[in-house]
């Protein structure tokens, strides 16, 4: 494949704008999902930070949570950060009436875990993959994993508490490295597609 995989940010509600830049600063093409049709072509999907519950509901109506499972299911390597990592999980914890997640990650997370919005926090998380030292990690509502199954690889922890994963070609974090300008978990994904297709 050329050297810059095509990799998609579903744009129902988040930020987006923040992914699209980190994916094209780790030689990505960046292109915004909003259609199932979109989904067309890609090499990758990048499911950004928001409400998890919104992210739900807009999924539905857009009719793309089908779509999303199968693509996940049938290999396309996915990257979720913050309520992506909700998205990606097999199990909520403590889901909002009639939340539904795309699933990928055979893990239990627990929603808004680390405190509500003004408990957000920075903090500097060693990611197993990521060379350079520790990644600066924001944390805005941020969940955490409570368990994982034996397929699933634990890149981090913070506080005890499991903060990034990875199943096969499914990769997810409870921060958010687009908002900080340091782009090597996104090279790390990147890398991951590249080397899959």
């Amino acid at each position: 494949m050329t050297s810059s995989p095509t990799i998609g940010v579903l744009a129902l509600q988040g930020d987006v704008r923040e992914h699209l830049a980190a994916l094209a600063a780790a030689d990505a093409a960046a292109t915004a999902v909003r259609r199932p049709e979109e989904l067309a072509g890609l090499d990758g999907l990048v499911i950004p930070g928001g409400e998890s519950t919104t992210i739900s509901k807009l999924a539905a109506l857009f009719g793309l949570t089908e779509p999303l499972r199968a693509a996940i299911r049938d290999g396309l390597p996915v990257y979720g950060t913050c309520a992506g990592l909700i998205m990606l999980a097999d199990k909520i914890l403590d889901p909002r009436s009639g939340q539904e997640t795309f699933g990928g990650i055979d893990m239990i997370v627990r929603r808004n875990a680390f405190g509500r919005q003004n408990e957000s926090f920075e903090a500097f998380v060693e990611v197993e993959g990521v060379p350079g030292g520790p990644v600066e990690g924001v944390f805005i509502r941020a969940p955490w994993v409570e368990s994982v199954g034996a397929n699933t690889e634990v890149l981090a922890e913070y506080d005890g508490h499991i903060v990034a994963v990875r199943q096969g070609s499914v990769l997810a974090t409870s921060f958010h490295p687009e908002l900080t300008g340091d782009h090597r978990v996104h090279e790390l994904f990147v890398s991951a597609v590249r080397a899959g297709s």
